[in-house]
């Protein structure tokens, strides 16, 4: 599970649980909503349902992130008696139901069509057919990492780079992307720099797409970088591996 979905069990783990208003009726999905509302109001229930365990109930909580919703999971017995966070884990499988569950519940599923590409660093490989948008910092490690270790082996691809500063983490990181953006070939530059370390140099005072990107990121939630968005909508966070890129890339 990850940090920020971590939140909303922290902070329902300092309030005191009041007693119980459904202990007379029959347990079901709905009087476990009726009574986890009751002790909860200021969280919105999305769905209740049965847990893979016996005797638990699935509870899953609609947050606001940014410009969209997102979700979170906690466990709860069928009184709301008891409240259970983090990872269930199926041991037969190894794997975290938890985990999965949320992957599922918070997939973002972005209109391509919908994307200023003409606000983004083209970088054309061979034939160009593929396409991959990927919002990067010029300071971020990872992003770096993302781009020696998989972008730079990816052929008949269309890449499309939108400069997504995060000036919290990187205080330097929007005048390096001004000067990308301002330079005389920007994907050369773009590529020179995040794989070479090729120092950056020229003027950073030209037009910038910046500010409409910073606010395209915030709709979409995005919060890190670098974070991969591929034809079909899917969106992936991370520097993941080209074996993973390749797999999203060919995707429906």
């Amino acid at each position: 599970m990850s940090f920020r979905l971590r939140q909303f069990a922290l902070a329902t783990l300092m309030l005191p649980l009041m007693a119980c208003s459904a202990s007379a009726a029959e347990e079901s999905a709905d009087t476990v909503k009726a009574a986890f509302k009751t002790k909860f109001p200021q969280h919105e229930v999305s769905t209740v349902q049965p847990a893979p365990v016996s005797g638990l109930y699935e509870v899953v909580v609609k947050m606001k992130r940014g410009g969209r919703e997102e979700f979170t999971v906690v466990y709860v017995d069928g009184k709301v008696d008891h409240l259970i966070t983090g990872d269930l884990i199926d041991t037969k499988t190894r794997r975290s139901v938890t985990e999965a569950r949320l992957d599922e519940l918070n997939k973002v599923v972005v209109d391509w069509k919908s994307l200023p590409l003409a606000k983004a660093i083209k970088d054309v490989r061979g034939k160009g057919e593929r396409q991959l948008v990927v919002f990067s910092d010029p300071d971020c490690p990872y992003c770096k990492q993302l781009e020696r270790e998989s972008l730079a082996k990816l052929d008949n691809v269309t890449i499309y780079t939108f400069l997504y500063p995060l000036a919290q983490l990187h205080p330097d990181a929007e005048r390096k992307s001004r000067q990308i953006w301002c330079s005389k070939d920007p994907a050369q530059t773009w590529t020179a720099f995040m794989r070479s370390g090729t120092k950056l140099a020229g003027k950073d005072n030209c037009a910038t797409p910046l500010a409409e990107i910073a606010a395209l990121g915030e709709k979409l939630g995005i919060t890190g970088t670098p974070a991969l968005i591929f034809p079909n909508g899917t969106l992936v966070p991370g520097a993941i591996p080209l074996a993973a890129i390749e797999e999203n890339l060919a995707a429906k």
